[in-house]
């Protein structure tokens, strides 16, 4: 699998060629990102960062990702509506971690004010890599499922055609043509139309709930886009305007500035620092709407990595999807070695094996957003600071996978060009609708490929680590 594009890697007129057409393209195609010294202006932009070359990836692990997608959909919701799992799965974590603790307080408060919401909205992205076991085949391992701002499903629809076209300047026609078509803002317009459609006003409007700082706003707009070209109204707006100028009226309709909203996209709001007081009266006024929101409070705890680690343990799975033994085989096959950190013998046990080969484990929070996780050296320091602490009770512990490295360029603004040794990621956009007890709507959206240099433990592409890619199917 290395060496899948061995004739031109190495050839440097023909690599310095194709990286200024790349660079063209991607601007012509619109991979777009802010720049960060004006991350809120739109009159200079760059190319956002991305692979020279396709990479390579397994085409039964490709369609097992994706076979798998409407099950963890299933799943999510499924968690999403069980009240008892989430008190049970998180009643260690919310203890220790205010983050978690405060979303879980809403969620509860919501519940006993009884829900508004009837059309209920996910849109996930499953994230995995390729693990080479001791004998080199390669497996499918979930890293984890994002449920809350899954982002890049719009400049990854533009990035094909760029792929495309450095293949064809390098003289493989053939190969371009192989490359898989990825449209995952379509797919999530479509869901959230959906979603707009069943919550049944013609003159409501979408509302992204977006950042301060908006470097990603291109991201956005693909999939904005596609609304306004359904004609649906799309207005964006911060926490701080939804605490300004937000109200309820008597059946719990959300109005902003006038307008009435049906759905609120959150684009904003899964990490600590977007959150003050004023923030979290806007996060429970949203709650308690009518509106559909994209992810509903239940849904983002969905996604906690506590709750990934209690989905690894015997029998979580048939609980959660009764009746569905073949939705439960497809989604174990994908799950790494996940292990709790709660106090007791067995957390002691896992602790200790950690400090002992940090290596072998990835140290988790409950954090979205990737630069969050810990590795060797700091996983070994951390824990041993709160192995006898409630606080390791907020972390997860996983086995670290570990993926065949491949040659790549990475081509960010202002850098050198410079062949890396490079892992990928694969996610799988995940969309669904549900109206009140019936599931109108579950698909896979489409698909994002995330390289970066193996010298990085962690990141994301808006992390600055990783940057997009085009799966090149072997």
């Amino acid at each position: 699998m290395a060496a899948l594009w061995e004739d031109v890697l190495h050839n440097e007129p023909a690599i310095r060629e194709a990286a200024a057409v790349a660079v063209d393209v991607a601007l012509l195609e619109g991979v777009l990102m802010r720049t960060e010294e004006q991350p809120n202006m739109s009159d200079v932009v760059n190319y956002a960062p991305f692979t020279l070359l396709p990479s390579a990836v397994p085409s039964a692990l490709f369609e097992q990702a994706y076979a798998v997608q409407q099950d963890f959909n299933l799943l999510v919701d499924a968690i999403s509506q069980n009240k008892e799992f989430l008190e049970h799965t998180l009643a260690s974590t919310i203890k220790v971690d205010d983050f978690t603790a405060q979303l879980f307080r809403i969620h509860m408060q919501v519940l006993e004010e009884g829900l508004a919401q009837s059309v209920f909205l996910g849109i996930n992205r499953s994230d995995y890599m390729f693990d080479c076991g001791v004998d080199g085949t390669p497996a499918l391992k979930q890293i984890e499922i994002n449920t809350i701002a899954a982002s890049f499903g719009g400049l990854t629809s533009r990035t094909v055609a760029v792929h495309g076209q450095v293949l064809k300047v390098l003289g493989k026609s053939k190969e371009a043509s192989r490359l898989l078509p990825n449209n995952p803002s379509k797919g999530l317009a479509l869901g959230i139309a959906k979603a707009w459609e069943l919550y049944g006003s013609q003159s409501a409007v979408v509302m992204f709930l977006v950042e301060e700082v908006q470097r990603n706003i291109f991201d956005q707009r693909c999939v904005e886009n596609e609304l306004w070209n359904r004609n649906i109204r799309v207005i964006r707006k911060r926490f701080r305007d939804v605490f300004e100028k937000g109200s309820l009226d008597d059946a719990k309709r959300l109005y902003i500035d006038g307008q009435e909203v049906a759905v609120v996209y959150y684009r904003e709001g899964y990490v600590p620092k977007n959150y003050d007081q004023q923030n979290w009266e806007a996060r429970l006024l949203l709650e308690r709407s009518r509106a559909v929101k994209c992810p509903d409070i239940a849904t983002q705890l969905a996604g906690t990595k506590k709750v990934q680690q209690e989905l690894s343990q015997p029998g979580t799975l048939e609980r959660l999807l009764p009746g569905r033994a073949e939705a439960v085989a497809r989604i174990r096959a994908t799950f790494a070695g996940l292990y709790s950190l709660d106090e007791g013998e067995e957390g002691d046990k896992i602790a200790a094996a950690a400090i002992a080969d940090p290596d072998r484990f990835v140290l988790k929070p409950q954090r979205e957003g990737g630069g969050n996780n810990l590795y060797g050296e700091e996983l070994r320091q951390v824990l041993q600071k709160i192995r006898d602490s409630p606080e390791r009770t907020s972390y997860i512990l996983m086995d670290k996978i570990k993926p065949q490295p491949a040659m790549n360029y990475l081509l960010r603004a202002h850098s050198p060009l410079q062949v890396s040794e490079c892992i990928s990621e694969l996610g799988i956009f995940g969309v669904y609708v549900r109206h009140g007890k019936e599931m109108v709507m579950n698909e896979a959206a489409g698909h994002l490929l995330r390289t970066k240099a193996i010298e990085h433990a962690d990141g994301g592409v808006a992390a600055g680590v990783a940057v997009l890619d085009t799966p090149y199917l072997v």
